[in-house]
């Protein structure tokens, strides 16, 4: 896959990824580590929970979705460097055996005024589970390196 730079990108383009499967342990493992609540770690407290039960953390969720970002060919030259987030929303949990997989929407290109080597690539990330049902919506800001902008600044101008 070749990087792109802010000139490759413009609003419409679409990039999706393969597909990730999650298991029980996953799910548990990561609670473990940075969300350690009942709904997330334990299937019959989960029962009883808003989840009615066990569900992946957001923030696993969102984990997930940097992975399988990372493997679609939008390829940024500078890496997926995030700006910020204008919307993150998980509509519905993830669950042992769901198959994730995601696809990016380019939805805004512009070139910063005051760095002219780089700019800003607005994208809407959905994560879908196997029925296509939405389970995370994200509309991000990346940084893109501007081909432009570096040629200006090797030149020396």
């Amino acid at each position: 896959m070749s990087k792109r730079y802010l000139e490759d990108f413009e609003p419409g383009q679409t990039f999706r990824s393969g597909s990730l499967s999650i298991d029980k342990e996953n799910i548990i493992r990561f609670a473990e580590e940075f969300d350690p609540q009942p709904f997330h770690l334990d299937e019959h407290a989960a029962k009883d929970s808003f989840f009615q039960g066990l569900a992946a953390s957001g923030w696993h969720t969102a984990a997930m979705t940097m992975r399988l970002l990372i493997d679609t060919n939008i390829q940024p030259a500078a890496g997926i460097i995030g700006a910020g987030f204008d919307e993150l929303r998980w509509p519905m949990p993830v669950r042992e055996g769901d198959q994730l997989r995601v696809e990016t929407e380019v939805l805004e290109v512009r070139q910063s005024r005051s760095r002219p080597t780089q700019g800003i690539m607005k994208v809407k990330i959905t994560t879908f589970n196997q029925h296509d049902q939405p389970v995370q919506i994200a509309a991000a800001n990346l940084v893109v390196p501007a081909r432009a902008g570096l040629q200006e600044a090797a030149a020396g101008n």
